[in-house]
């Protein structure tokens, strides 16, 4: 198949194209997607700064009415896409149905809250009369990472066109093809310059975010690509909103109960082959009950059968691209060259075949020294070391001795324990006894993260409040 650009519901060839391939077959084209040059960057931006009065002019209703329809398209898109994203991606099937599926909550969940949100409050004494109103930004560019690239857009998309914003969206080049098909049936919904959607590389992601027409960058990916969009965005005092990294730390607690704990930390660690931001990465266990511990979640890691993301038998697809194959590879080289304790489980449902992919076995790492490079970094990978902890003050020490600070989880038996521990972690997220949101979660929860996990938040009314500016309107007295 072959992907082109949207400009102004218009669907133009690129200047170029790149092939995508299948992460479990390296061998296998999946499609080809068009390569915007620096001019149709601008042509983008062009057609989503023309679009932007009549879309802000719109009533908020009539906006989430057209919300509705967008999630009613992924609700019927969702069996349909998931086996082109699973072959771009290397994440299962089933995974990227649901994800499509989550996508579709996200919208929903911007489209019931925007009515409220937007409304104006005001105010008034016997000197004066105040009305505090919010206005879209204007065009707002939306990157997004490839590990989850439909989710991780809903987030961008939902809340910046409730609040009247325009988009131009860029997608990662390493799973560009079904979040493009999906958003080319969306766009389709909307009056023409709406969504705009852009491919490309690093040229055309720097003519996005540096564009003057650009108000807004809303980035999810890693800390060193924005740190360049914020240097790029300076020029012309763009607002940022990042969702970035994180090296989510685990404590699990003396009283704990480790069957419950290792079966959701194992889903937690490996799911997506450990790509995902707030993936469990490090795990602090207690020294008393460390040995029982890593026993039984060895040998819940152990039951992961990693194959390619279409056999029906795989429980682990392969990494996405060779970037971050290569650098966990090298990761784990460098730990077993200092002694580290390297335990590699799972099944390969087809050793041979996993030569032709970015495959690796989900991985412990045994009594992980505390300070070591792989504990230390964020691994984005199917790689998990265990630390071993004397007391709850050293193990919050540990948690925190980070420049990131994304999400985290508490493992106990006592809630009361549980929140202790959690109230002193320097995260913007904190999971007790889970490793994920709940639909409660998912609705209601900012999600994103301190120090170097980001800026900004997204989800529940915060997140929408990073697609408004405020406008006070002052009078005399009534």
């Amino acid at each position: 198949m072959s992907v082109e650009l949207l400009i102004n519901n218009r669907e133009t060839p690129g200047a170029s194209y790149v092939e995508v391939r299948d992460p479990g077959r390296t061998e296998d084209r999946v499609g080809r997607v068009a390569q915007a040059s620096v001019v149709q960057v601008d042509d983008a931006a062009q057609a989503a700064h023309a679009a932007l009065p009549g879309w802000a002019g719109t009533p908020i209703a009539q906006r989430v009415e057209l919300l509705r329809a967008a999630a009613a398209v992924l609700d019927e898109e969702a069996p349909k896409i998931a086996e082109l994203m699973a072959l771009e991606s290397g994440m299962l099937m089933a995974t990227c149905q649901a994800e499509v599926e989550t996508a579709a909550h996200v919208v929903r969940d911007n489209a019931d809250m925007a009515a409220e949100f937007l409304q104006p409050r005001q105010f008034a004494d016997a000197n004066g009369w105040v009305s505090v109103e919010k206005r879209p930004f204007g065009v707002v560019a939306g990157i997004v990472s490839w590990n989850a690239p439909v989710i991780l857009t809903m987030r961008k998309l939902a809340p910046a066109l409730a609040c009247g914003n325009t988009l131009v969206i860029k997608p990662s080049p390493s799973a560009p093809l079904g979040l493009a098909v999906l958003l080319a049936k969306m766009a389709a919904l909307f009056p023409p310059g709406v969504i705009n959607v852009l491919h490309g590389g690093a040229d055309a992601g720097a003519a996005l975010t540096a564009h003057p027409l650009v108000r807004k960058v809303s980035f999810t990916g890693g800390g060193k690509v924005a740190g360049i969009i914020m240097r790029d965005a300076a020029a012309s005092m763009k607002d940022v909103q990042f969702e970035l990294g994180g090296n989510d730390p685990a404590i699990v607690l003396d009283d704990v109960d480790v069957e419950h704990a290792v079966t959701r930390i194992a889903i937690g660690a490996f799911r997506r082959a450990g790509q995902f931001c707030f993936a469990v990465k490090r795990v602090y266990v207690p020294e008393s009950i460390y040995d029982r511990f890593f026993d039984r979640l060895s040998a819940e890691v152990g039951k992961f059968r990693i194959g390619h993301p279409l056999d029906p038998r795989s429980t682990m697809g392969p990494m996405n691209n060779r970037a971050q194959w290569t650098f966990v590879k090298d990761l784990l080289a460098r730990a077993r060259a200092e002694g580290a304790d390297i335990v590699e489980l799972g099944e390969l449902l087809d050793p041979q075949a996993t030569n032709e992919g970015y495959y690796l076995r989900p991985t412990l790492v045994r009594r992980a020294a505390p300070q070591s490079e792989i504990v230390a970094v964020e691994q984005f990978g199917p790689v998990l070391p265990v630390v071993a902890y004397q007391d709850e003050a050293q193990a919050v020490r540990l948690a925190n001795d980070s420049e990131l600070g994304l999400g985290s989880s508490v493992w106990s038996a006592s809630r009361t324990r549980a929140l202790g521990i959690a109230r002193q972690l320097e995260a913007g997220m904190t999971f007790i006894n889970q490793a994920g949101a709940s639909r409660v979660g998912q609705r209601h929860a900012p999600f994103g993260g301190v120090k170097q996990s980001g800026i900004g938040r997204e989800s529940s009314e915060v997140g929408m409040a990073e697609y408004v500016e405020y406008h006070s309107i002052h009078g005399d007295a009534l």
